[in-house]
């Protein structure tokens, strides 16, 4: 072959290459555009709400591209008034971080390196009271609780929150609140040292958890606890759909920090969809990083479910910064947005814009 003929076929070549190129970015553009996006607000229903403010307050949602709302309390009020909109209605609850077992099953509580129970003194603020995910009746008790959530006609799904371990780090943003630098994992926030996990992680690896002399450093022990949260809400997530509902979580921001600061291993949930809390002042980030989070999150889901970005509307200084917010998820493959605190007209306008109906 000489050089004109060479340069003729890779002419060739180059071009089918480019026509393939041009054809699989075009398939790719087309899937998006007809995946279904969803939009969120997490909400703690007013008892003293008019059904007239219901439907006005619920009707602009709907018009402003919101999808679903997490109720925070049970009201079948709000619930239907919602549903009468459009709008799917889920029921959030608190899984492991729950206070009203306190004085009635404490030794379900949690343990921390020191031996300390939540039931008595709890880490960080007073209403942190964990559950051990070790234990059976706990499991249980949390299937139970969803059971009878989901048998309610009014309610169409579940969504998990506190559905992990203690922090044993807080995000950055929260160190001088409590007066303390958690540049290493400390021992009174680490959880759980129980009996019971003790007894169960022994029986698994075959390895008495107290001749480990760094705990906190053990591989094993941090999948044991891994596995722990995932088993618990897995079994929910069976619940959920035997009632043929949908089941949901609030994590933390992204895949690498949720296992490093609660023990939190979300990509390998069976659920219907996740909502990262991708608060970036929490952990003193510019706006873009919501972005680089909902990236390594829709990175490691691979597909099994989709990823709602959750945004913490007092992190944003300004309307723009909202909107670019929305526009980082949106544009690293969130399936669309989830809202965490006042969700104005002007917010629902940008939301509008900014996410395909």
């Amino acid at each position: 072959m000489n050089k004109r003929e060479f340069l003729k076929a890779s002419l060739v070549v180059g071009a089918a290459s480019a026509l393939t190129l041009k054809s699989e970015v075009s398939i790719a553009a087309a899937s998006n555009k007809k995946k279904k996006h969803k939009n969120w607000v997490w909400i703690g229903p007013n008892p003293k709400d008019t059904e007239e403010e219901l439907k006005t307050r619920y009707a602009a949602f709907k018009a402003g591209g919101i999808t679903g709302i997490f109720f925070e309390a049970d009201s079948e009020k709000h619930f239907r008034a919602a549903k009468s909109q459009g709008l799917e209605a889920h029921r959030w609850m608190w899984t492991f971080n729950r206070a009203e077992l306190v004085g009635v099953h404490d030794d379900w509580y949690s343990k921390n390196r020191n031996g300390d129970s939540c039931a008595d003194k709890p880490p960080y603020v007073k209403y942190y009271r964990w559950l051990c995910p070790s234990r059976p009746e706990v499991q249980q008790y949390l299937e139970q609780q969803v059971n009878d959530i989901l048998d309610k006609d009014y309610i169409d799904g579940i969504h998990l929150d506190y559905v992990r371990y203690c922090d044993v780090v807080l995000p950055v943003n929260l160190w001088g609140n409590y007066h303390i630098e958690q540049t290493k994992e400390l021992p009174d926030y680490d959880y759980c040292y129980c009996d019971v996990c003790r007894a169960s992680f022994k029986e698994k690896y075959g390895i008495d958890l107290s001749e480990i002399q760094y705990p906190e450093a053990s591989l094993s022990w941090r999948l044991f606890r891994y596995n722990n949260i995932s088993r618990v809400v897995n079994s929910l997530s069976a619940i959920a759909h035997q009632h043929k509902k949908l089941i949901t979580a609030a994590v933390f921001p992204t895949p690498e920090v949720a296992r490093r600061n609660v023990r939190q291993d979300w990509t390998n949930w069976k659920l219907d969809g996740v909502c990262p809390m991708i608060y970036h002042g929490f952990y003193k980030e510019k706006v873009s990083w919501i972005g680089d989070a909902v990236a390594e999150g829709v990175h490691f889901l691979a597909g099994s479910f989709p990823l709602y970005a959750g945004i913490y509307l007092s992190d944003f200084k300004s309307d723009d910064e909202i909107r670019q917010g929305i526009q980082f998820a949106m544009k690293n493959g969130a399936a669309g947005i989830s809202f965490f605190g006042n969700v104005t007209p002007a917010v629902l306008d940008i939301l509008k814009e900014e996410t395909p109906g």
